[in-house]
Parts: structure tokens; sequence; C-alpha cells
């Protein structure tokens, strides 16, 4: 909304809840942050589309489940009247989770789960996420519209030519704008890919499941969370469970199999990205092909070294089309990279890795 922002101002947050407690426990954990302020606070999706353009905030907090007219459907207006960058508040349900993919897919920039309660084992680690992602959220509003993610021109070359050995495996990482993005890319696989895929995509617990059941009613291919001793199949795409670190074991030049595991502890998410890329760099070698795409911060650095130094190939998305360029700048600047290209075109670097010939 506002054409063109002061980047030295406070981002400025309208806040939407309809729990007196929520909207002050929000409003503490943002004001922490000098370079954050709320504009204001709502009760309901309708007082927020009233303050909205008032009060003209850079990013809005929404909860899910709100009485009258619900977090989804404000959503929906605020998209098409207020194009502004949204952050979900939403619970650890399944419904809660199938409503916040459903927001995601819609328009929402990201979402905070609601944990039980904001109690002080978990405030600092909660504080630091929102912050962080409302700051993510004002920048990447500032940089572009908000909107489908569009192709554009690849902004570096490669760093070498691509090598010669076929993948056997691809090993994706990717987290925030990660669900609207493996949205956009992955029903355009075939479903007679010849490979398997590993995807680390950041989330709470119980929204994996639901997210890879969305995702396979809208793919060829087909998309599961990942179980213990799944064996890897091709044209086959295995989601990391919310909660475990998923590796992998190659028996053989033909089996593989997923092993789930809650080790290393202490790891800043799990699961994490940089395990599972080392542990397919490790079994796969050059065979192993690593796609590092949108995100804060920079899981998937090390494993996508690891893939680079065995020789696999490397693809990270470029900053035009990611929502946060952060792990895939992170491989950039590390000269881990072959291609950097836009989110639509990595379907086709995967596919020509893997010498795809499209059956008659």
């Amino acid at each position: 909304m506002n054409s063109s922002p002061d980047k030295s101002a406070p981002i400025r947050v309208l806040i939407t809840d309809d729990s007196a407690f929520m909207r002050t426990a929000l409003t503490r954990m943002i004001e922490s942050d000098p370079a954050l302020c709320v504009a204001g606070t709502a009760m309901n999706g309708n007082e927020a589309l009233q303050k909205i353009p008032v009060l003209r905030p850079d990013v809005v907090t929404l909860d899910v489940e709100m009485p009258g007219l619900n977090g989804l459907e404000t959503l929906r207006r605020i998209m098409q009247e207020f194009p502004l960058p949204v952050i979900m508040v939403s619970s650890l349900t399944q419904e809660g989770a199938e409503e916040t993919l459903e927001a995601l897919a819609i328009g929402a920039f990201d979402y905070l789960p609601k944990q039980s309660s904001f109690v002080s084992l978990d405030i600092v680690k909660i504080r630091d996420e929102l912050v962080a992602k409302i700051k993510a959220a004002a920048e990447h509003h500032r940089r572009k519209p908000m909107g489908r993610v569009t192709a554009a021109v690849s902004e570096k070359k490669p760093s070498r030519a691509r090598p010669v050995v076929c993948p056997s495996i691809i090993a994706l990482g990717t987290s925030t704008g990660g669900p609207r993005a493996l949205q956009e890319i992955l029903p355009m696989f075939p479903a007679d890919l010849p490979v398997g895929i590993l995807i680390v995509q950041h989330m709470p617990k119980g929204f994996t499941g639901p997210f890879a059941r969305r995702l396979n009613n809208l793919c060829h291919v087909t998309i599961r969370e990942a179980e213990q001793n799944d064996p890897i199949h091709p044209g086959t795409v295995y989601i990391a469970p919310a909660g475990q670190h998923m590796t992998v074991e190659r028996r053989s030049s033909s089996k593989a199999l997923i092993h789930l595991s809650n080790l290393p502890e202490k790891m800043l998410h799990v699961p994490s990205v940089d395990v599972m890329m080392l542990s397919a760099a490790a079994a796969f070698q050059s065979l192993c092909m690593g796609v590092i795409m949108t995100g804060m911060g920079a899981d998937g650095a090390q494993g996508m070294q690891a893939i680079y130094k065995a020789g696999g190939f490397t693809v990270g998305q470029d900053e035009a089309t990611c929502t946060v360029y952060g792990m895939p700048r992170a491989c950039a600047e590390a000269g881990s990279l072959h291609r950097v290209v836009p989110l639509t075109e990595i379907p086709e670097q995967i596919l020509q890795a893997v010498n795809y010939r499209k059956h008659a």
C-alpha cells in the first residue's frame, strides 16, 4: 500500500486476533524489536479490513480461526483489496494445518504456529521467528508486488559445465515461501520421472502430512510423507516429516532406504536440509543432484557444498522469484551452484539432468 516506503521507518504491523491475550502477547513480541511497531490491532476480520486503509500497515498478522469473517475469507479480501504481506497465526491441529496451507495457496506470505500457549520456555524462539518473518515479509513486499511467482531471466551463469553423470536421486531443500513454490513446480513433473525426490520443507509437527496429501492431489508423481525404511522409488516425492531428520541409506546401486531419526540433536531446524543433503551426498556421491529454493537462513549451504564437491549437479532458485532469498544466497555466495534459475525453470533443469524423454 505504501508506494514509496521509508526504509528507515519502523515496519508497521496490524495484529488481527479475537483473543485479547494473543493480541497482547504478539504486541509485546513485535515491539521488543526497535525496527518494528504495532500500528494497531483488530478483533476480527471485518475490523481488520476497515483499519487497513486507515492505518496503512506494512504487514498484517491474521488468526486463522476467528468468529464471523474467518481468517481465510479475510485473507482473500486483503489479497483482492489491499495486496499486503500477511502472516497467518495458526493452531497446531490437522484442521489448522489444512487451513494454513490453503492460506499459503491464496497468497499468505508465511505462518506462525500458535503453540498451546506462549509460555516462557517458547517465548524467545517464537518471538525471534515472528520478528524475522515480519521483516522478511516487509522486505519482500518492498522488492516486488505480492502474487503468483513468474519466471525471470537467470541472474548468473553456471559456475562450471554440467556434469555428464545422470543423477539417481534429487535432494531439495526449502523453507519460507516453499509451500507455494512446491505447489507450483511439482505438478510439472511427469508420472514416469525416472528418479525419486527427497524434500525437506521446514514445517511444524502435524503440517507435513496434510501438505503431502494436498500436493499428491495436484501432481502426476506420487507425493507422500516419508516413513521409516521407505524404499526410494522413481516417480515418487518423499517429504520429510516435521520433527524428524531424514537421511538415506544406499544398500546397493538399485536400492536405497529412507531413515528417520531425532539425531543429530539441538539443530535449528528439524528436519534439516543439511542433514538430508549431507546424507544423500555421502550415499550417492556424483549421482546426487541438489536443489535449494526460497527460505530464510542458511540451512542447506553445507549440504549443497557436499553435493557439489562430490561431483553432483547443483541448482539454486534465483533472487527474483524467491519469497526470501536466504538459503539460495548462502549457497551462491559459497560458490556451490552450477545453475541459478527462476523457480519455473527448476523442473526443466531436473528433467534435463536425468535425461528424461517423454514417451509417445
